[in-house]
């Protein structure tokens, strides 16, 4: 059974529980931000071990669920956990629940993530509104896909529009939005300081490692694709703070409410689109 046909039946038994109404966006929740859940309206939950083929994810901090509800009066699919190219090997791990999403009628996708800044010119606390991404993992989620679709124009993966309402989503609350070049990294080791150095030189604003796989796969099922991230830490050997996973989590839980409000935002100038 093809992946396709794997997502079509999920969709299916998912619609069972949560209703016929097609979804209108999914949102992939990134490390110390499942707290989001509670936004959702009315939600039905699943967990990923009730729908085959879906990823184990064991990175704490993360809620291996689908929920699915309305925000805003947004119907809203929610990713609860992502399993990373960094568990597993499988830079496709997500796929197939993008491409349960997508047969659930979702044809944008709102990534989220925590990451570490590149330069001290973005600071821990801030959100960064992502317009481009460097692949340095060493690995692309379409390897091994043999049709021509594979060959993905990137040019615009972030769609202008999307990131033009979370702008004016930020403006409308006042959330101080930055906006820049995501660097990809495979981890789970954190980035070396010259490493941060190098993605800087580069062009990146921000490093992290996730994300990057799930647009260029958002981009290949024919989805527009959104990315925020929630800048929880500045970027080996610009701090002297160390860096651990728990000190990310903490950070993105530090800034929860705040990241609530703008996701809630972006979803109002979305209905508007």
């Amino acid at each position: 059974m093809s992946a396709k046909q794997l997502a079509d039946q999920l969709a299916g038994q998912i619609r069972q529980r949560s209703g016929d109404q097609a979804v209108d966006i999914g949102l992939i929740l990134g490390s110390g931000l499942a707290g989001f859940v509670a936004a959702v309206e009315d939600p039905v939950k699943i967990p990923y071990a009730e729908l085959a083929g879906f990823p184990a994810t064991g990175v704490e901090g993360h809620n291996p669920e689908l929920i699915i509800g309305t925000i805003e009066g947004v119907r809203v699919a929610v990713l609860g956990g992502r399993s990373h190219y960094y568990e597993n090997g499988q830079a496709d791990a997500m796929r197939l629940p993008l491409e349960t999403l997508k047969a659930l009628g979702a044809n944008t996708l709102l990534a989220t993530n925590s990451a570490g800044s590149a330069h001290l010119g973005i600071s821990p606390g801030q959100f960064m509104l992502i317009n481009d991404h460097l692949n340095l993992a060493g690995a692309n989620p379409l390897q091994g896909e043999s049709s021509n679709q594979r060959f993905v124009d990137m040019t615009n993966a972030y769609d202008p529009d999307l990131r033009a309402a979370v702008k004016r989503g930020a403006e409308s609350e006042g959330i101080d939005l930055q906006e820049g070049v995501y660097a990809w990294f495979s981890g789970p080791s954190f980035e070396t300081p010259a490493e941060v150095r190098m993605a800087h030189i580069l062009g990146a604003d921000a490093v992290g490692m996730s994300t990057a796989a799930e647009v260029i796969l958002a981009r290949f099922l024919g989805m527009k694709a959104v990315a925020i991230s929630n800048i929880t830490n500045a970027g080996a050997g610009l701090s002297e703070i160390s860096l651990s996973h728990s000190q990310t989590q903490q950070a993105a839980a530090t800034s929860a409410i705040q990241f609530e409000t703008l996701l809630r935002a972006f979803l109002r100038q979305f209905n508007e689109l």
